[in-house]
């Protein structure tokens, strides 16, 4: 991310900023160029572009404190996996909200998104379900919480940033999107195990609803006849 941050600072300076535009235009995310626009690349490529120096630096730190919790625990292919399942995933729930309006005749998003936050959010979801007791600092604030509820309250302020529209210009939805699917992807186990459960339950209840009934149908019979089978 940070070569592919290196190419786009480059492309600016040597050909200007309607050529960075373009870059964005073509590989930021963006609703309505990926539905109906069908540029499907979109929901991958945003990930690795940033707005500024400040933005990568504060991606990167945050992806280098928490990442580094789980990367020796999954092994580097496993992490990268989840990485860029949450940051696909992510980009995915923003398309999905900008094109929804389009189904009551609205106009849908032409937004740019770029960044791989929704990525990152789904780092720290998965390591406030591993490491939920661990202890973090809230920067810059001299103070140490557990990850469970560090975790909780970032989520609970995106989530109100959400519906507050502060005008922030960030995609608070992409960072709420990547922690939705980073814990979906972490449970899908139990998810699937308890479905599994239930249809067994079903499957049970119902062989022993026709055992029942294929009792009763055999204790109304008449006796057999009581002879000697030789």
């Amino acid at each position: 991310m940070t070569a592919a941050f290196a190419v786009e600072y480059l492309i600016a300076a040597l050909f200007g900023q309607h050529a960075s535009e373009q870059l964005f235009l073509w590989f930021g995310l963006i609703p309505v160029a990926v539905i109906p626009g069908l540029r499907i690349w979109q929901p991958f490529t945003y990930l690795f572009l940033h707005a500024d120096l400040l933005h990568i630096i504060l991606n990167m730190l945050v992806l280098w404190s928490f990442g580094r919790m789980l990367e020796p625990v999954w092994g580097t292919r496993r992490f990268l996996n989840y990485f860029f399942i949450c940051g696909v995933g992510a980009g995915l729930i923003d398309v999905a909200a900008g094109v929804m309006p389009m189904l009551w005749g609205r106009a849908p998003s032409y937004v740019t998104t770029i960044g791989a936050s929704g990525a990152i959010y789904g780092v720290l979801i998965a390591c406030a379900i591993l490491f939920p007791d661990r202890q973090a600092f809230i920067f810059p604030l001299p103070i140490a919480i557990s990850m469970r509820w560090l975790v909780a309250i970032m989520a609970g302020i995106e989530f109100f940033s959400e519906f507050r529209r502060a005008g922030d210009n960030v995609s608070h939805l992409s960072h709420l999107g990547g922690m939705l699917v980073g814990y979906i992807y972490l449970r899908r186990g139990s998810f699937f195990s308890g479905a599994r459960n239930e249809i067994s339950d079903w499957q049970r209840k119902r062989n022993m609803r026709k055992f029942q009934v294929y009792m009763k149908k055999k204790s109304g019979d008449p006796p057999p006849p009581n002879r000697w089978v030789n």
